[in-house]
């Protein structure tokens, strides 16, 4: 038994930041252009009332308006945001009890489902995907929500005001935008509609690498990453290797799938060129042409940043029905990972 993509949706704040105004307001900007580094030009930034709860639900309630289930219909709701933030307004409240999955299931009117949070940096979503695909094929539930809302923003309040150098490691904080994402996962009925194989690793070892938590100058959050090191040729090709080994071990090859597009984490326009590059590298062939992405327009968004792109790659009928695409997960951790989906009728 496989699973499918039922569902998608999406909850983007109205407020666009444009990346101009965005390093103008740095204390001390930097001596290269950002812009054209990461290729980002604007993001979307959490308006007063939104928060990690507020998106989630909204990004759920569109999901829900174009599929199949009613809430009561629903077995599972899987929480993957990095953020915990409610309460919207000035100040804003960090959550841990009750988690953010119990109070989404009453708040959609799905008092039935099982719920659980779970927290893995920018892999959390597809973490919760994971888990999800895997009850799915057991048997154990028949259809489930993975929902994330991520304010992450405050980081970025806290870098224009703390980083003073170009080698800083808070500048990954300038790359980010806010957003809520969600999807509903159920049976697969063919293989013409589903998630044909889905994989995920860590490498504790890297950890130290990117880490999120109070600022060390200020009563502000942060995010410390050292991206020379994070982005090196070697670390990006955890990936290509962790799926040729799963091909050796399954059968198949990234020739005979035939991908037509692929999907990597949105962390800048450069960064993404280079995944693709050093994976053909690795896999001795080239990865599809048609490289999705979003990152000009709303920059990194954390856990959601790829489903982010998928929405609106369907809504641009970018994909079309019955095509395959190979979507690469990354995050701090280090974590990586490849999910190979078959899209005929997920639509926006």
């Amino acid at each position: 038994m496989k699973s499918r993509f039922e569902s998608i949706g999406v909850y983007l704040p109205k407020t666009i930041t444009s990346m101009t105004d965005r390093i103008a307001s740095m204390v001390n900007p930097p001596p290269f252009d950002l812009t054209a580094i990461t290729g980002i030009q604007e993001v979307r930034t959490a308006d007063k009332d939104d928060d990690s709860y507020t998106m989630a639900l909204a990004a759920a309630r569109d999901c829900l308006s174009r599929s199949q289930y009613k809430p009561e219909d629903i077995d599972v709701i899987i929480i993957g945001s990095i953020t915990r933030f409610t309460g919207g307004g000035e100040v804003r409240n960090y959550t841990f009890e009750p988690p953010l999955s119990h109070s989404i299931k009453f708040a959609l009117g799905a008092p039935q489902a099982m719920h659980f949070d779970v927290s893995n940096a920018c892999a959390g979503m597809f973490t919760g995907i994971l888990l999800l695909d895997r009850m799915i094929r057991a048997g154990t539930v028949r259809n489930g929500l993975v929902i994330s809302g991520d304010f992450i923003t405050p980081i970025t309040e806290t870098a224009v005001k703390e980083i003073v150098g170009a080698a800083d490691p808070q500048f990954g904080s300038m790359t980010v935008g806010d957003s809520g994402a969600a999807v509903i996962i159920d049976r697969a009925i063919d293989d013409a509609d589903c998630i044909n194989y889905f994989e995920i690793m860590s490498c504790a070892e890297y950890s130290h690498l990117c880490l999120g938590m109070p600022s060390e100058k200020s009563e502000g959050m942060a995010l410390y990453t050292i991206n020379a090191e994070m982005h090196k040729k070697d670390r990006i090709q955890l990936w290509p290797r962790f799926q040729l080994d799963y091909y050796k071990k399954n059968g198949g090859d990234i020739v005979s799938e035939k991908f037509d597009h692929i999907l990597h984490h949105q962390v800048g326009s450069r960064a993404i060129s280079n995944f693709s590059k050093y994976g053909s590298e690795i896999f001795e062939a080239e990865l599809p042409k048609s490289s999705l992405s979003g990152v000009e327009l709303y920059g990194n968004t954390a856990t959601t940043a790829h489903m982010v792109v998928l929405y609106h790659a369907l809504k641009d009928k970018k994909i079309k029905k019955g095509e395959k695409v190979l979507i690469v997960p990354a995050a701090s951790g280090v974590i990586t990972g490849f999910l190979s989906a078959t899209f005929s009728n997920l639509k926006v």
